[in-house]
């Protein structure tokens, strides 16, 4: 059976990823797919609107067949590690054939061969990426200033720089150089993504909008607002989870906790945190004291400047939520890769994957975690336990429960 993976985040499923989930199984001719699926916590630095086993469901609903999760070590990442870790849980199944992601160009080739010279980590790259954040970019736009300045020949450095400022062009060549460091014979393709831009705010015309406009109309009015743009299963699961007061969860859910353990730190204390850099401690310290209101949004608008995107700051603010360590996330920590394969859910097909893995997997297949040991899954059921507490019925096994629920079978 030939697979194809997937890399994705579903906040929510929308009618443009089914349209990727289509083209992916066209474009690589496989009979199966493998998503692998951010769990209550995004690469933004976002609480996902509604949880994973929720968005597990869109996904097998959709047409996925197998659904891992990709550990909150590497889902709250910016993207190179995102990209990393997500890559090496398909790599390590062995049983995916291929890689479809989105992009904007539609140009494989281009960011192929782009991938191709970072994979080696050039001399002078991280010299020339230190060199821009200095002169006050974002670091987004200085990896992209620096990866295209070393743009190899048939790519003209301009139309790197251009190729690499959209959002997924950027995010797809991260997966390529994963390909290329982890050696994996994973073949990759890219589907041109249709409608709406990534970040675009409000829906356009026709069923295609962003995940950003999608959850808009969910926070403004509701799952009914957005049923224009999302599959029928995607709103019918999103209106459950609204009556059951699971959805919609949101940064101002966790107000209280997160403003608790920020002023009752130290600064050295913060300073010990994943993605709190350059001082960032003394002015969360600082900004709190000045706050007019006690929300996340305005801490996230008083901390934001020209060279802290919100992104950033946001990807801060969950690991001192979730209290992650500079030293358990390190660059040398993430190299050494995820350390199991978690089955989510799965269809019949996936189900056949799973048994597949058994055999062929490089990592152990995960299918209750109550079994298993290991410390990125201690970090994973810690992040589920602190997102239950953005539900309105708050209880012990909801916060537990990835020791308790089976993966979902569709």
């Amino acid at each position: 059976m030939k697979a194809v993976g997937v890399i994705v985040e579903y906040n929510p499923l929308h009618n443009g990823h089914v349209y990727h989930l289509s083209e992916a199984r066209r474009l690589s001719g496989a009979d199966a797919v493998v998503a692998v699926m951010s769990g209550p916590f995004l690469q933004r630095g976002e609480p996902a609107i509604v949880g994973k086993r929720a968005r597990t469901e869109m996904a097998l609903h959709a047409g996925a067949d197998l659904v891992l999760e990709l550990p909150v070590a590497y889902a709250v990442q910016p993207a190179e590690w995102f990209a990393y870790g997500a890559v090496a849980l398909l790599h390590h199944t062995g049983v995916v054939d291929s890689l479809c992601f989105g992009s904007e160009s539609g140009d494989l080739d281009s960011l192929q061969r782009i991938a191709r010279v970072l994979a080696v980590e050039p001399a002078g790259l991280r010299e020339d990426i230190a060199r821009r954040l200095r002169e006050g970019a974002s670091y987004p736009a200085a990896y992209a200033g620096a990866a295209a300045a070393l743009a190899p020949g048939g790519v003209d450095a301009r139309d790197a720089a251009a190729l690499l400022e959209q959002p997924n062009n950027s995010l797809g060549l991260h997966y390529l150089i994963a390909l290329e460091r982890l050696g994996s014979a994973i073949q990759p393709f890219t589907a041109a993504r249709t409608g709406a831009a990534y970040h675009e705010a409000t829906p356009g015309p026709g069923a295609i909008a962003s995940a950003t406009a999608v959850r808009r109309l969910l926070m403004a009015d509701g799952p009914e607002a957005a049923a224009q743009y999302v599959p029928a299963t995607t709103l019918a699961i999103l209106q459950r989870e609204w009556q059951t007061g699971r959805a919609p969860v949101h940064w101002e859910r966790f107000v209280q906790p997160l403003l608790h353990i920020a002023a009752t730190r130290r600064a050295s204390e913060l300073a010990s945190i994943a993605e709190v850099t350059e001082g960032l401690e003394h002015r969360l310290i600082r900004t709190l004291s000045q706050l007019a209101e006690p929300s996340v949004d305005a801490l996230l608008n008083a901390l934001k400047t020209k060279r802290y995107t919100r992104t950033k700051l946001q990807r801060m603010l969950t690991h001192v939520l979730l209290n992650h360590s500079k030293t358990e996330l390190s660059p040398s920590i993430l190299a050494e890769g995820p350390g199991y394969l978690r089955a989510l859910g799965f269809s019949s097909k996936g189900q056949s994957l799973l048994k597949q893995m058994k055999r062929s997997a490089s990592l152990p297949v995960v299918i209750k975690p109550a079994t298993f040991n290991h410390s990125q899954l201690e970090l994973e059921i810690q992040a589920q336990a602190a997102y239950a507490l953005a539900y309105t019925d708050k209880d012990t096994r909801t916060m537990y429960s990835d020791y308790y629920d089976p993966p979902i079978r569709y």
